[in-house]
């Protein structure tokens, strides 16, 4: 019986079955079929009639799995520390509160005052020791005292942030000490750090606490820049950013923390990463391209959904990384499609746009855009503190739709 169940499941799951329907759980062919399937594998069935008798015919699909980007980071985070006793995380209320939004939550109990560290409030402070601390050298010796001293440290801190914004206050150990010692050393002297929180405009938080850094610190040489949009940018990029050898600026984004992605058993595996300065293009189209990263890029799927309705196919580049920026995927994509709209969350002034706008006028994909490029930004003033006035400050679904027809002639 259990060869012929086999022999039937192989056949099903080469049945292409456009829109079937899902089997209920009581029904007896998922009950009989069950037993030899994977745990969590959907079953669908359909209904033939083959000489009057009812017929099931069952498609075994990819399972998938709803997780939202605070526990995909979280997750992140636990495999990683699990794996590497090296990596450690220190922050303000990282540790014993769980994180300002939980996404260290439960690493404390299960790791201890030692790799999970609460710090005092000052950025300066302990973003200056954690990269201390990712200084690797095989065999140090300083003279003091007339008593040499060996040392050998090579941890790999995640540095968080509560938000982007205080990193200023830590600036000079962000660029100075961690971004430029590689170069400084001739490649002596690695710098395995990340440095994490979020980053861009929030809610009702006003001028200091919304700013987007993507371009600050993607100015930077030395540095690699990532900025996820959803749970699998998330998970795959941190386990990235924990895994190199250079100092990583990773740009989360509060509103995103609690929106839930569908995640496949692969993207979960331990073993999985999204490869750093990848792009990916989350949606395929023809008319016009549309650039992006963080949660602008749901912004530009939503856009291109109303568009489509229209007859306008938009191909949605979500960046994943700002430094360093995926040029070759953005150049294929306007190559396509003749036309280029950037959209980010930041000041307009020497932002992201500006230079993926830049280097498609530098290279091969300038002979082939119909028309300018545009670029949707954030307001160039500080963020005010008015709800009215916070939603006309960044891009909203409506600005894409008109700079795409704008740039279409529409």
């Amino acid at each position: 019986m259990e060869a012929t169940v086999a022999l039937d499941l192989q056949c099903c799951r080469n049945v292409l079955v456009p829109f079937p329907r899902s089997v209920p759980r009581h029904h007896p062919v998922s009950e009989f079929y069950g037993q030899f399937l994977r745990p969590q594998v959907l079953v669908f069935a359909l209904t033939l009639t083959v000489d009057k008798v009812q017929v099931w015919i069952l498609s075994e699909c990819v399972s998938l799995f709803q997780v939202n980007v605070r526990d995909a980071l979280n997750q992140a985070m636990d495999e990683e520390l699990e794996r590497d006793e090296r990596v450690f995380l220190l922050g303000e209320e990282v540790a014993q509160y769980d994180g300002a939004y939980k996404v260290s939550r439960g690493l404390w109990k299960k790791y201890g005052d030692k790799r999970i560290i609460d710090t005092p409030i000052t950025e300066m402070g302990f973003a200056g020791i954690a990269v201390g601390a990712a200084f690797m050298t095989a065999s140090c010796a300083w003279a003091l005292s007339s008593i040499m001293l060996c040392f050998q440290a090579g941890l790999r801190p995640i540095c968080e942030f509560m938000t982007w914004n205080f990193s200023m206050q830590a600036i000079d150990q962000v660029i100075n000490s961690a971004a430029k010692t590689y170069y400084m050393s001739a490649g002596a002297q690695p710098v395995p750090i990340v440095f994490r929180g979020p980053n861009g405009s929030s809610a009702g938080v006003a001028a200091q606490h919304s700013q987007c850094f993507a371009a600050w610190y993607g100015h930077c040489p030395g540095l690699k820049v990532v900025s996820p949009w959803n749970s699998e940018d998330a998970r795959g990029l941190l386990k990235a950013a924990i895994r190199d050898d250079n100092p990583v600026v990773f740009l989360e984004n509060e509103l995103m923390y609690g929106v839930p992605f569908d995640l496949s058993e692969d993207v979960l595996q331990k073993d999985f990463v999204v490869p750093i300065g990848k792009a990916k293009v989350e949606r395929r189209g023809t008319h016009i391209t549309l650039v992006s990263h963080s949660r602008c890029v749901g912004f530009c799927l939503d856009a291109a959904s109303v568009l489509a309705k229209e007859g306008v196919e938009c191909e949605v580049v979500n960046l994943r990384t700002i430094r360093p920026l995926d040029v070759d995927t953005i150049e294929a994509s306007v190559m396509k499609t003749g036309h280029l709209v950037t959209v980010e969350g930041g000041w307009p002034q020497y932002g992201v746009g500006a230079e993926i706008c830049a280097r498609v006028m530098e290279g091969p994909a300038f002979n082939y855009l119909d028309a300018p490029a545009v670029r949707v930004t954030g307001v160039d003033i500080p963020m005010p503190y008015a709800k009215i006035l916070e939603d006309h400050s960044v891009p909203q679904i409506k600005d894409i739709i008109f700079s795409v027809k704008k740039v279409l002639n529409m």
